[in-house]
């Protein structure tokens, strides 16, 4: 038995809490921005994924005109950082209405460090930092997705790991990242599954549909 929806009789804030509560875990972009009178933002977005791989692209939502958006407009530049768990407090702070005005990286105890390709400044406290450079903003109903392409990748030396085949990669439980779930629910790592994809040529054809 199901439970059957319609996005439109139930309404946009309610059909949001649904969404947001199945569409899980989502990986947290946290984006910094500089205003064009040189106000740093900081805040996490958690609508964040690869939108390309060449070029590299990553991209965010914005819900409504926030800062992170006006600031991406004005000057088309922005980092996004890794929200890492031990910073979970710090990132959820930095998701408060602070004024236009008003550094979340100062107000959060954040040390703002410079980038190398663009004005934003990265999280010093971010094992990862992806500086980006708009290639397009796409308005979509009351939401923009902010698609831009990476000009520099800053990583920390100390979460690479070499896996069996030589290759040095990030290693997810030395990035320990945040993800958010539904309501006000965020989540970690937990348990790491590895498994490789089956080619056809090797299909065991075991698999059954369950009844």
């Amino acid at each position: 038995m199901r439970t059957d929806i319609d996005p439109d009789e139930l309404g946009h804030g309610d059909f949001y809490k649904i969404l947001t509560s199945v569409v899980v875990p989502r990986p947290i972009a946290w984006v910094s921005t500089r205003s064009a009178a040189g106000v740093d933002n900081l805040a996490p977005h958690s609508f964040f994924t690869v939108s390309c791989v060449q070029p590299p692209m990553v991209q965010f939502t914005s819900v409504g005109r926030k800062d992170s958006l006006r600031n991406v407009l004005e000057t088309g530049e922005f980092v996004v950082c890794l929200a890492a768990e031990s910073m979970f407090e710090r990132v959820n702070a930095t998701g408060t209405n602070f004024p236009a005005e008003v550094s979340e990286f100062a107000e959060v105890g954040l040390t703002p460090e410079p980038s190398a390709t663009v004005a934003p400044p990265r999280v010093a406290q971010s094992p990862v930092a992806l500086e980006c450079r708009l290639e397009h903003a796409l308005e979509l109903g009351d939401s923009t997705v902010v698609i831009g392409r990476v000009s520099h990748a800053a990583i920390d030396s100390d979460v690479f790991e070499t896996d069996s085949r030589g290759n040095s990669l990030p290693a997810i439980e030395r990035l320990r990242p945040l993800s958010r779930l539904g309501r006000n629910e965020w989540a970690t790592i937990g348990a790491v599954l590895d498994i490789t994809r089956i080619p056809y040529d090797q299909w065991p054809g075991h698999f059954r549909r369950e009844d």
